[in-house]
């Protein structure tokens, strides 16, 4: 079962800045998804020279066994296993001459690669 959080543990709590969601919600409209049941999934994967990368994706719903965080007028989906990585997160979306994207602000890093593209907790 599913379950909605907007506030609680905030060690167990993902957000988003207002950036990051503003974001996210152009993407999401763009591709036509219903923001009131659409989210960005945000997931742990084995891989990356430090052992740990982030994934992130919309979908259009959650699946049942995920934590569902709301924060500035976003959901986000969080399955169990990535929680343990990545609870008291906080999403943020950022631009630069290298780019711009979203980028995972997680108090749980022990370490990151030179590329920031993957971590170790």
């Amino acid at each position: 079962m599913s379950a909605t959080v907007e506030n609680g543990d905030g060690d167990t709590v993902v957000t988003a800045t207002e950036p990051a969601a503003e974001q996210a919600r152009e993407l999401m409209e763009g591709e036509e998804m219903d923001v009131s049941e659409a989210g960005l999934r945000l997931y742990v994967q084995q891989g990356g020279c430090a052992g740990l990368s982030y994934g992130m994706r919309f979908e259009p719903e959650p699946e049942p066994e995920d934590q569902i965080f709301e924060s500035n007028g976003i959901r986000l989906f969080v399955d169990q296993s990535s929680l343990n990585y990545v609870g008291g997160s906080q999403l943020a979306f950022e631009g630069g001459l290298q780019g711009a994207g979203f980028h995972v602000q997680n108090p749980n890093v022990e370490s990151e690669c030179g590329c920031g593209e993957s971590f170790r907790t």
